[in-house]
């Protein structure tokens, strides 16, 4: 009886220290106003503030701040993430980021986020939250719809395009009944344009050792389909596995968008599987001029698609999608004691069926609630703005002396250099990025074409508009002058 009493004694005490994280309505609603009044200054500051903010090594001594047993303040934590954490670096919801793919800052995505986190559902299993899997099964259903798949295709919300096209090579190569002892046999074929990530999938999912063919470009970096044709005819003749074909709808480096549909038939009549890299330029299929751009899509066995770029919500959202949903479940099947009581059987596939998650965050909230309250309009709007900024930039710096740019956007990326006569150009443009990183009210990113120095131009951010793209015009030019004088 003595030792029960203890052990109650001992609860207690612990159960009164560990209730703390259980707040109470008025420190709920004092760190709902200080997270309110930040996100309020940021968005507030985001047409004036830096679109990056340099930085030096001082800013490694955040490893050597301690997590103390008793913790601190909660405005002083708060004032810690706006000053040390957040400032440093690329502001990438700047509407004068046109680096790398921007990303955006939109309210209701983070509020869904918000949602998501206080009431955490169990996002992958439909026993554990029918609503949260439905909530994403629905939203798979668009984008298919969108890209033109029919019927009995699926897919899932991943963390991105990296995850996607890994769980996309691993699904074509379970489809093919590939073996280890096939794998220095087999072909893959893409170009110099493919994400790095494609790459990175093979070696992951075990074909470290295929054969891949880049197939030669034409003169705005699209793959060119007769080369694709006599390559795979070749590699039969030689007694090679042709296997997978990857094309890009937006390439990261230019903005690339292969010929789809005549890289889709040769697929077809070789009995290859098409994978469509579409992370960057998958949304642009809400408007003409993308789905003009694009055409053939629908052709492909596979395609990913990131929502956190070309429709502007939070980074760590992607998107798969499978023609046939079946060789996606076939190649994640498992089985768990543990797990039994989530089987079903409604024909809805849980998100952990169909991935390698079997815990994943509440993405669709993020993605539903902005499509929800704006409507797809509204998304198509700003994509359509973003095509035309990017032309009008294009043609801004076509006209702009010792300036070379490369073919026009295909979407809404285009690269440049800057040229003048009897300089040293690969020093030139480093001293020009430079110039601008130290200045930070634009950022560029910068890529290397055919060994040659190129600044990119990304124009995705969704508070890009014409007043930013004529601010980051003038910037250059002032720059360059700087430099030349």
């Amino acid at each position: 009886m003595k030792e029960k009493n203890n052990i109650k004694q001992k609860l207690s005490e612990l159960e009164g220290v560990s209730k703390t994280l259980e707040s109470s309505t008025e420190r709920r609603n004092m760190l709902n106003t200080l997270a309110f009044n930040y996100a309020e200054r940021f968005y507030a500051s985001m047409k004036q503030e830096a679109a990056y903010h340099s930085f030096d090594e001082t800013v490694n001594d955040l490893l050597n701040i301690p997590l103390n047993e008793d913790g601190e303040g909660a405005e002083e934590a708060f004032s810690f993430i706006e000053e040390k954490i957040i400032r440093p670096g690329l502001n990438s919801a700047s509407g004068r980021n046109f680096g790398y793919i921007p990303g955006s800052s939109l309210s209701i995505a983070a509020i869904g986020d918000y949602l998501a986190a206080v009431t955490n559902r169990y996002a992958s299993v439909y026993s554990s939250s029918p609503g949260a899997v439905l909530l994403e099964t629905q939203l798979v259903k668009w984008m298919a719809d969108t890209v033109g798949y029919p019927s009995g295709s699926g897919g899932y919300l991943a963390s991105g395009g990296s995850i996607a096209n890994l769980t996309a090579v691993v699904t074509a190569r379970d489809h093919a009944r590939l073996k280890g002892e096939d794998f220095i046999r087999v072909v893959v074929y893409l170009t110099d344009q493919t994400h790095h990530c494609v790459d990175r999938a093979l070696n992951i999912s075990g074909l470290r050792e295929c054969i891949r063919r880049y197939v030669p470009m034409d003169s705005a970096f699209r793959m060119i389909p007769g080369e694709l044709d006599r390559q795979i005819t070749e590699d039969k003749e030689n007694g090679l596995i042709p296997w997978l074909i990857v094309a890009s709808a937006g390439s990261t480096d230019s903005g690339a968008v292969d010929p789809l549909d005549k890289i889709g038939s040769i697929a077809q009549s070789h009995k290859l599987w098409f994978h469509v890299d579409a992370a960057y330029g998958g949304f642009f299929l809400l408007t003409d001029e993308g789905r003009n751009r694009m055409k053939g899509i629908e052709l492909s066995d596979s395609v990913v698609l990131d929502p956190h770029k070309s429709l502007f919500l939070p980074y760590g959202t992607g998107a798969l999608l499978v023609k046939d949903i079946v060789n996606l479940a076939s190649s994640h099947a498992y089985n768990a004691n543990y797990m039994k009581h989530a089987a079903s059987d409604t024909g809805i596939y849980s998100p952990a069926d169909i991935s390698p998650e079997l815990t994943k965050h509440f993405r669709a909230m993020r993605m539903w609630l902005p499509l929800k309250i704006h409507g797809v309009r509204v998304f198509r709007s700003a994509l359509e703005e973003k095509l035309l900024l990017a032309d009008y930039l294009w043609r801004e710096f076509s006209t702009m002396n010792d300036i070379e740019v490369s073919p026009p956007p295909q979407l809404s990326i285009f690269l440049f250099r800057w040229v003048p006569e009897g300089g040293d150009h690969e020093l030139l443009n480093r001293r020009l990025h430079d110039s601008l990183l130290r200045d930070g009210c634009v950022f560029l990113s910068t890529t290397e074409v055919y060994g040659k120095f190129y600044f990119r131009v990304a124009v995705l951010s969704a508070a890009t508009h014409l007043e930013e793209a004529e601010i980051f015009v003038q910037t250059v030019k002032e720059k360059m002058a700087e430099i030349g004088r």
